[in-house]
């Protein structure tokens, strides 16, 4: 709470340190491979090149995965990274929790300077969307690969809102209001002010005090609105929905991933949705992620990469397309940016099994919108597509890209009381040049 207000503080000093921007960081847990998304290397020997063969793009000489259709049709709307890597094939939640970021959620560095709510709005800045924001029957985040909600050295009050279900404030409110009354706005007004002396008798302590009325205040000022995607025009859901693709019954039961497939299929779509209506009612960091499914080793639990790619690449090409078009329609282009990239790579030579192994040398890195120059490659891979070539690209630099969109860094730099460790995720490294 002190390190909370102290940045508001600073922010009432400085008004114009927040940009009018929002980024959506979707995270594509489990290391997607640049092979069969956005490099493909068809000159490659057989074993090497994309198992989904490839897709001509909209940029002459460039092409896609075979999975990737629609977003072919748009890449000069978007660019991508060809030398981006992670330097590690780990699995966990790199970039958006890494060393680079001081083991803290990289969306609570820019909370700590932006505030923990949009002042006008009450949204809260930093929210972290998974399958359960839409679906509370879907599969739990695996958090032991990859922790999405950690804050290390900047406190519990820069954690992340979960519309989810999952967080303790939920689960106060389902001990106060019956969820079958809250159309009566006595109930309502009645649990929320139980709810506030459970909060001010101190039953939440230290920065989980603040997370909790975070959360009430984003329920009782009505910006729950923002989080039900049915509020939205029928056709706008309809080209979203990712659930309509394939039938997800018949997703093999040879894998044990398989639930997690579903959901993939089934949510996505929905969860990009979610993540536009929230940038623009005012919130600045918005992680989504979809269960852990680009982990494509053909072994017992994931499927080969050919198949995979369909369960997991097909979902991910309609939803971000349909995501890029409806935010090319409102105007929003300017506003939002989009980051799509995992924890790693995936080997250059496919295993025996069919499917790629965890590879740190090179990973797919896409961006779309915030004002960036789009329609462009950046940088290239060796001819393997293992490393990278030139213009290499790492996580600080990618950092740097992020929070130059996102605030005045040059005035945050100036200012009293920011840690160092949010100065130098802020400016400790170059932006990506070529999107400037």
């Amino acid at each position: 709470m002190p390190g909370l207000l102290e940045a508001r503080t600073l922010l009432s000093q400085n008004p114009k340190v927040v940009k009018d921007r929002a980024v959506i960081f979707l995270f594509m847990h489990g290391g997607p491979s640049q092979t069969e998304t956005f490099d493909p290397k068809m000159g490659a020997p057989s074993g090497i090149r994309s198992m989904t063969g490839e897709i001509p793009t909209r940029l002459p000489g460039v092409t896609f995965g075979g999975t990737f259709e629609k977003l072919a049709r748009l890449n000069d709307k978007f660019s991508i990274v060809r030398s981006f890597t992670t330097q590690s094939g780990a699995h966990d939640s790199k970039p958006i929790v890494s060393k680079y970021s001081y083991d803290a959620q990289i969306g609570g560095h820019y909370s700590r300077v932006a505030g923990g709510s949009h002042p006008e709005t009450g949204m809260p800045r930093n929210i972290w969307l998974h399958p359960q924001a839409v679906n509370p029957e879907a599969t739990d985040p695996i958090m032991k690969l990859g922790r999405f909600d950690v804050t290390g050295p900047l406190g519990p009050a820069f954690a992340p809102f979960q519309p989810s279900g999952k967080g303790d404030f939920r689960a106060d409110m389902k001990l106060t209001v019956d969820p079958a009354r809250l159309d009566d706005r006595q109930a309502l007004l009645s649990g929320l002010d139980q709810f506030r002396r459970t909060v001010e008798s101190g039953r939440a302590t230290g920065g989980l005090d603040k997370f909790q009325s975070q959360a009430f205040e984003t329920l009782a000022g009505g910006v729950s609105e923002a989080f039900d995607i049915s509020k939205e025009d029928s056709k706008v859901l309809a080209r979203y929905d990712t659930a309509g693709l394939m039938d997800v019954e018949r997703i093999s039961k040879r894998w044990n991933n398989r639930p997690r497939y579903q959901n993939h299929v089934n949510n996505l779509g929905k969860l990009m949705l979610m993540a536009r209506r929230l940038a623009e009612r005012g919130a600045g960091f918005i992680t989504v992620t979809t269960d852990f499914v680009w982990d494509m080793h053909a072994d017992k639990n994931n499927a080969t990469m050919t198949e995979g790619m369909q369960y997991v690449g097909r979902p991910f090409d309609h939803a971000v397309s349909a995501f890029i078009e409806d935010v090319e329609a409102r105007g929003l282009r300017d506003k939002i940016l989009l980051v799509c990239c995992g924890e790693m790579g995936r080997t250059p030579k496919v295993n025996a099994k069919a499917g790629r192994d965890h590879w740190g040398g090179s990973a797919p890195l896409m961006l779309y919108g915030g004002g960036l120059k789009m329609g462009q490659v950046i940088g290239s891979s060796t001819k393997d597509g293992g490393e990278p070539a030139n213009d290499r690209v790492t996580i600080p630099n990618l950092y740097a890209t992020l929070m130059e969109q996102l605030l005045d860094t040059g005035a945050v730099r100036s200012m009293a009381g920011i840690p160092n460790e949010v100065n130098t995720v802020i400016s400790g490294a170059s932006p990506i040049k070529q999107l400037l």
